[in-house]
């Protein structure tokens, strides 16, 4: 009689002598790929982060303070001009005439205090006439000197170095009292501007070194000092002004610029990896340490007390020494104990995608 196995036991039974078979070496897992980078001993501080304003270091806007005509212009927008350089001069031919009419109305009362004087040495003219004649004299200088000293203002030049603005007027423009003609900006050094809560003016000195940055250079970072710190506290804000000065030798900067500020506080050495290499579990942080021994290339987790993070770098307190190798590409599949195939190693020269390609 037939009596049909069960459907359950059907499978088993075709499923048993696969089980049997060898197992082929090829399905075995190999080595995961990393790429390494080196712990450094570098100079490091806490940052103190800030948004602050730059300025000129000399800034003025120069102003008409007569009412005439322009008669000259001497710059073009945007131009480097020298201290001392004539700018803009008005039309002074009334003023320059009533000059002419002083010196020629000194140079006669010169010549008749001269006559005094040769009169009064023979005894042939009184003392009072010689004194009379000397002091029309010098009143004839000073009224020489005062308008030298209005005709000043019919001439506009530039009292130090720097770079002129827009030029807004032109040849024939009446200008009168107060009118902004030009502006004039030193850029050769900045001024920036920020302030800082109070609670950090114990660790904030001046020479103290800061790192800047602006939308207008996203990848460029520009380093200063502080310069000044202020004297009085904010009773509202409580906090206090910074002043820093920032090189400009290239005159990439410009007054008005909000920046981004970085101030490097408490200047000490330190262990430093990139941030990449960090794995954190929990209130924990790990890296994956790379050793050669005997040719071959292990992995071993290590436990790591990590302190202040900058610019994609953490500053290692505790668990690496300078020149430890740690993984810091391909952390997704290394695993403590396992042995690796080293790509190589990132450094100044090398980058991750450089090593990556070369590996294809």
């Amino acid at each position: 009689m037939y009596f049909p196995l069960p459907r359950r036991l059907l499978i088993l039974l075709a499923i048993a002598p696969l089980s049997l078979l060898p197992v082929n070496d090829s399905f075995a897992q190999s080595p995961p790929s990393v790429i390494g980078t080196r712990a450094v001993m570098t100079t490091w501080s806490d940052p103190l982060e800030a948004l602050g304003t730059l300025s000129a270091e000399e800034s003025i806007t120069l102003s008409a303070t007569v009412t005439d005509i322009v008669a000259e212009i001497n710059f073009r927008d945007g131009e480097q001009v020298e201290e001392g350089q004539l700018l803009i001069r008005l039309e002074d031919a009334e003023e320059q005439a009533q000059l002419r009419a002083s010196q020629a109305l000194r140079d006669e009362r010169r010549n008749a205090s001269t006559r005094a004087t040769q009169l009064q040495d023979r005894n042939l003219a009184a003392r009072a006439d010689v004194e009379d004649s000397q002091s029309r004299l010098r009143q004839a200088e000073a009224d020489i000197q005062a308008i030298e000293a209005r005709l000043t203002n019919y001439r506009l030049q530039a009292p130090f170095s720097g770079r002129v603005g827009f030029r807004n007027i032109s040849v024939g423009t009446l200008v009168t009292p107060g009118m902004e003609l030009v502006t004039l900006d030193k850029l050769d050094v900045m001024k920036l501007d920020f302030s800082v809560p109070e609670v950090f003016l114990g660790r904030l000195s001046p020479g103290l070194m800061l790192n800047t940055s602006t939308a207008a250079y996203p990848d460029d970072v520009f380093s200063g000092e502080i310069a000044t710190i202020g004297t009085r506290v904010d009773p509202v804000t409580r906090s206090v002004n910074i002043r820093a000065e920032l090189d400009n030798a290239d005159g990439r900067l410009r007054p008005g610029m909000l920046m981004q500020v970085i101030v490097q506080q408490r200047e000490r050495d330190a262990v430093v990896i990139p941030e990449a290499a960090i794995e954190p579990s929990g209130d924990r942080h790990s890296v994956m340490l790379i050793e050669e021994n005997d040719g071959k290339t292990k992995l071993s987790r290590r436990h790591v007390s990590i302190g202040e993070r900058r610019y994609g770098e953490v500053e290692i307190l505790d668990g690496l020494e300078a020149d430890d190798l740690v993984v810091l590409h391909g952390l997704q599949l290394a695993r403590d104990g396992q042995e690796a195939r080293l790509i190589g190693i990132v450094d100044d020269d090398t980058d991750i995608q450089a090593l990556l390609e070369a590996d294809r």
